[in-house]
């Protein structure tokens, strides 16, 4: 058994829970302590945060790292999200936590925060599995934004965020609640244009039938008010009613009715009202709350990387139905990508041995793969370079920032002259660990690429074996190959600098 402690550096408030997790048992909470701050408001408002609520996170997390201690815990996992991401002091807060505290925070992209939330969510798997079977929003509502994240027959289609989290929606507009008798009907207007755009986008000819929420507040409304066949569900006609009833009501006396804190009373009829309006532009019928939290996510994903439970959900098919989706978009080329991807994977897992890549970055190649010929819809010439753009501009649930500028630059490489590490250092950040990442991923698309430059799916079958000094791709197939052969020695050449083995291909003509 081991203890873990999971700390979430939120936009409005600290909390850490602290869970017992063990393979007979699975996930048990035993703890969650919280702490009200809004860090998030001097961020979203000033760009920075003041040095008073700096100095107040420091003395919590000291409080919290105790607590941990107390607990005796095997391992924790501290995470910061928008609050922290966005401010322009980031690297000194995170250097004085560590100096003051002891503890070493995270900061997660969007993409990484949202996806340990859809974590939490799948790791409830007969709710979950059950409920996406048919069209369903996953809406995370949080301080800085919101994630929809949509569901249609099991897979993955796409994940958005919409900058208007219910903190950054209260400091927008929180001046004119005085001035107004209708304050309601700001927070929707402020919000319905982004809706307006993520429905033309994403919802069109998209039904979506359930919404499952990750929000403190509406998890509360539903468990308090009482869901139509269990805590956690309620139908959405019902919750419309009471929103209506919610509006005609003052925040502290809401607060009041539903028994919760009067400090939250400020972020509940935003969260309420958000809710309430991507209701209406889905037509969605069933609201659930599984009432989990991005520490939850972060224990499941612990508890999942160190094989501590077992995991029947395949998460990197909807990180790879995420990236399908995107070049779907673009029009890519489906039945090249497909093939690509065989040949690719092939390379990838006969070399392993001489590029000391993990499972993670296989995982980042198909993501490659299947982004590569995006730039075309943009650019017939410079689709390379168009392709980072778009790969750049367009968030992947689950990927680090890093790892989509890896993935990036791999789909620009593809094509265009590669860069030199020490050039590199002059426009980028990555690091040489990244880098080196960059180079290998590039050499195998490379040539996995040249196998099917006409495009026309030639082979039959593809074996790859290393011999000696040589890398043998042994083709089968009655076609003529001299195009791919005589544009494949640019493409080997790379792969030799980078790999120190040169590729060869060998034609096998067999029924």
């Amino acid at each position: 058994m081991k203890i873990f402690a999971a700390i979430d550096i939120g936009s409005y408030e600290l909390s850490m829970k602290i869970y017992e997790i063990s393979k007979k048992n699975g996930i048990k909470e035993i703890d969650h302590i919280r702490h009200r701050i809004e860090l998030g408001t001097d961020t979203y408002t000033k760009g920075k945060i003041s040095y008073e609520k700096v100095d107040e996170l420091y003395e919590i997390l000291i409080h919290f790292n105790s607590i941990m201690k107390n607990y005796k815990t095997d391992d924790y996992r501290a995470c910061a999200t928008s609050a922290i991401r966005e401010t322009d002091n980031t690297t000194i807060i995170l250097d004085q936590i560590k100096m003051r505290t002891g503890l070493v925070v995270n900061v997660l992209s969007n993409s990484e925060q949202r996806f340990l939330g859809y974590k939490s969510i799948a790791a409830n798997e007969g709710d979950f599995n059950k409920i996406i079977e048919k069209g369903t929003a996953i809406v995370d509502i949080g301080g800085g934004s919101i994630q929809i994240s949509l569901f249609d027959q099991d897979s993955l289609v796409t994940t958005q965020n919409i900058r208007l989290g219910i903190l950054r929606v209260r400091e927008k507009i929180g001046d004119l609640q005085s001035k107004t008798s209708h304050f309601e009907s700001l927070i929707e207007e402020l919000i319905n244009n982004e809706l307006y755009n993520f429905k033309k986008l994403y919802l069109k000819e998209r039904e979506i039938k359930h919404i499952i929420v990750i929000d403190d507040y509406i998890t509360y409304i539903i468990r308090k008010v009482g869901g139509d066949f269990s805590k956690e569900y309620m139908k959405s006609e019902k919750y419309m009613r009471f929103v209506e009833i919610l509006k005609t009501k003052e925040p502290m006396q809401v607060a009041e009715e539903l028994g919760f804190p009067y400090e939250y009373a400020s972020l509940f009829i935003p969260s309420a009202i958000l809710l309430k309006r991507i209701i209406e532009e889905m037509k969605a019928e069933l609201i659930w709350t599984p009432g989990v939290t991005l520490s939850d996510g972060m224990a499941y994903d612990y508890a999942e990387k160190n094989k501590i439970i077992q995991v029947s959900h395949n998460f990197d098919n909807d990180i790879l139905a995420c990236a399908q989706n995107i070049a779907k978009r673009y029009m890519s080329n489906k039945g090249h990508s497909e093939i690509l991807n065989k040949l690719a994977l092939k390379i990838f897992d006969s070399t392993v041995r001489i590029h000391g890549l993990t499972k993670r970055e296989r995982l980042l190649l198909q993501i490659a793969v299947i982004l590569h010929d995006c730039g075309k819809y943009i650019s017939l010439t410079s689709y390379g370079e168009c392709a980072y753009h778009i790969v750049m501009s367009t968030e992947i649930i689950g990927l680090s920032h890093l790892e989509r500028e890896i993935v990036a630059n791999v789909v620009k490489y593809n094509t265009m002259e590669f860069i030199y590490y020490e050039k590199v250092l002059a426009s980028s950040k990555i690091d040489k660990n990244s880098y080196l990442i960059i180079a290998k991923l590039t050499a195998i698309l490379r040539v996995a690429n040249a196998l099917d430059r006409s495009h026309k799916e030639k082979f039959k079958s593809v074996n790859v074996k290393r011999k000696e000094k040589q890398l043998i791709i042994t083709v089968n197939t009655f076609e003529d190959i001299t195009l791919e052969k005589g544009l494949f020695r640019e493409k080997a050449d790379f792969f030799e600098e980078v790999f120190s083995i040169r590729p060869v291909i060998k034609q096998k003509k067999s029924l």
